[in-house]
């Protein structure tokens, strides 16, 4: 099979990027295979997010700059994926005519025959049809093998049903569809066969998995993934506060291998905008979530959601969003200015808010949080954690105010989704060996505003099994 070269640009969600890996799967079956340069590829696919405009003017920005390469070569294809795709269809085309494929966030299983159509001179096309049922996970030995790494998402549902009024959601992934348990325990199975450690659930709303389909609910199915062999940790995302169940909650108290770590999306503070965002519970019961999980599990690591400038979001709703963050306390979060998306009822809601105003609430709520992640980041020095890790850091030095740390060359997570990363003295028993997928005993030494450095502790690793993963209850 004569071997071609596809090079994906994926911007957004973690289930853009498990879509990519599909995408990757799939076109080997062609002879692609992934590059990381657009110069050698044959094809280029750009997996879009549309559910901020930021996000939809950098798809559009990325286009622009293939007009030039796509003259020098001829023969290249080029295709638009994702949300974006699913949002615009034809209108993508006639605003980037050198653009030969738009397919949409339910035609990933029939990317290859639109490839093959494509390279007969068949295009360009447009394919933003919806379905009725989700795809299973495409499995490919060398595909996967080709794309290692310890941690992997997998999605185990699509689509959401709640429609906040803000969101695209709906509009561009479709209603609720959960994939069967035994096609996600099989996925993660070979996963695990191909050097997997961690994986992490994907759902825009993993509460609501299987209830429409009548397959088990979410808590068993964390049950079941948390059995496999070879699993050292599980993770999920996302979990809405309304469907927040008791089980799911106890669930971090029952499994050993579940991650102590929740992202808990609350958008506000103030119970007036969440009505008017249709979140469909209240600052007060928000709370009372926040604490049973911290009852359960009092090691647990929370994160959250916090779009700032909601219309009609008056200063006094904004002071209750900044509350609600001293109240909490979060480990971290992410926080965006709020912005019109096509199709939402949001969209036509008077009192906007000004750029300038939403600029200056967001810079604020990020400066009120950076305190909190400091001081929970410093309280780690000195105690030891449990790391995954998981290759090569991307940085190899840390400065904090004058001082540089030095070669911290590896880098993993603990359970609580901290970032660590460490070094390891040439002189160790562990200099020179890829340390990638260990569990390792890290005593932290720096605390730094996105991350943690450290020494490994007497060289301890461990390449079994979970046991004791959650033993350094600081982590």
């Amino acid at each position: 099979m004569k071997h071609r070269y596809v090079y994906i640009q994926t911007i957004g969600c973690q289930m853009n990027v498990y879509d990519s890996e599909q995408m990757v799967n799939l076109l080997a079956s062609l002879g692609y295979i992934p590059v990381t340069s657009m110069d050698r590829a044959d094809l280029i696919i750009v997996n879009t997010c549309a559910i901020r405009e930021k996000a939809e003017q950098k798809v559009f920005s990325f286009l622009g700059r293939l007009v030039k390469l796509k003259r020098k070569k001829a023969n290249l294809i080029i295709a638009v994926a994702g949300c974006v795709a699913q949002q615009e269809g034809q209108k993508i085309l006639d605003r980037m005519p050198h653009v030969d494929l738009v397919f949409g966030t339910h035609a990933v299983g029939r990317l290859p025959r639109m490839i093959q159509r494509i390279a007969a001179g068949d295009g360009p096309i447009v394919d933003i049809d919806m379905s009725n049922t989700i795809t299973a996970g495409i499995l490919n030995e060398h595909s996967t093998e080709s794309s290692p790494g310890v941690s992997r998402f997998v999605t185990i549902m699509q689509g959401c049903d709640n429609f906040c009024s803000y969101c695209v959601v709906p509009y561009v992934r479709g209603r609720e569809l959960s994939r069967a348990p035994a096609d996600i325990i099989r996925e993660i199975k070979h996963l695990v066969a191909c050097g997997a450690r961690e994986v992490t659930l994907l759902g825009q709303n993993v509460n609501s998995y299987g209830k429409k389909e009548h397959l088990c609910s979410f808590p068993e199915l964390l049950e079941q993934v948390c059995r496999i062999e070879g699993i050292s940790r599980v993770r999920f995302t996302t979990s809405h506060p309304k469907d927040l169940s008791n089980e799911l909650m106890h669930a971090f108290k029952d499994l050993d291998v579940l991650c102590r770590h929740i992202h808990l999306p609350v958008q506000s503070g103030s119970n007036r905008v969440l009505k008017l965002m249709n979140r469909k519970y209240t600052r007060e019961s928000y709370l009372e979530k926040v604490d049973t999980l911290r009852q359960l599990c009092p090691e647990i690591a929370l994160s959250s959601d916090f779009i700032v400038g909601f219309p009609g979001e008056a200063p006094e709703d904004f002071q209750q969003t900044l509350d609600l963050i001293q109240t909490v306390e979060y480990d971290s979060l992410f926080a965006f200015k709020y912005s019109d998306r096509p199709n939402v009822p949001a969209a036509d809601f008077p009192d906007k808010i000004s750029e300038a105003e939403k600029t200056e609430r967001l810079q604020t709520l990020l400066k009120a949080q950076e305190y909190y992640t400091g001081s929970k980041h410093q309280t780690l020095v000195g105690t030891t954690c449990r790391v995954l890790v998981e290759g090569l850091s991307k940085r190899k030095t840390e400065t904090v105010g004058i001082e540089e740390v030095p070669n911290a060359q590896w880098s993993g997570r603990t359970s609580s989704n901290k970032i660590v990363n460490f070094s390891v003295d040439e002189h160790a028993c562990l200099a020179g060996d890829d340390l990638t997928g260990r569990m390792m005993d890290i005593k932290i030494e720096k605390a730094f505003s996105h991350s943690l450095w450290g020494r490994p502790v007497d060289g301890k690793t461990d390449l079994s099994d979970a046991e004791g993963e959650n033993r350094y209850h600081a982590a």
